[in-house]
């Protein structure tokens, strides 16, 4: 619903005081690993927080846990990919390649960027190679 949602926003946008045209503010998950494995491991934190919110049973991010997704029924599997469809859980290539595919399809005016991390260290680390990432000028909107 996100693109339906971007698409009546500027199409019935109307100019005010406060801002002229449209402003597209997006969030967007990012977690960002020295290879998509170590990322993937690290995303179950969020995905357990998610499934167990998703459930009526919100909990504080648990660490990361091997073998969740193995876990998970196909509809919690199918609510995961639709939750973070707006993400990109890999290497710094995978992420670099998913935050400009993420861009063109969306083109936002700015991006909110969250990295539901456990390990306050390996979020760190996510935020640094996702900006080293990010750098490279095909991913500034023309």
């Amino acid at each position: 619903m996100m693109m339906e949602a971007i698409r009546v926003y500027r199409e019935r946008f109307e100019p005010s005081n406060q801002l002229a045209q449209p402003y597209v503010m997006l969030g967007f998950n990012a977690i960002v690993a020295d290879t998509n494995e170590e990322a993937q491991l690290l995303a179950t934190s969020v995905q357990q927080a998610f499934v167990s919110l998703r459930t009526g049973n919100a909990i504080k991010l648990p660490p990361p846990k091997p073998g969740f997704a193995d876990e998970l029924s196909l509809e919690a599997r199918a609510t995961l990919r639709q939750i973070l469809s707006a993400s990109a859980i890999g290497s710094p290539e995978t992420a670099r390649r998913e935050v400009a595919e993420f861009i063109e399809r969306t083109r936002p005016d700015e991006l909110m960027i969250t990295a539901q991390v456990f390990d306050h260290q390996a979020r760190l680390r996510s935020y640094q190679l996702l900006m080293e990432a990010v750098r490279q000028p095909e991913l500034t909107p023309g």
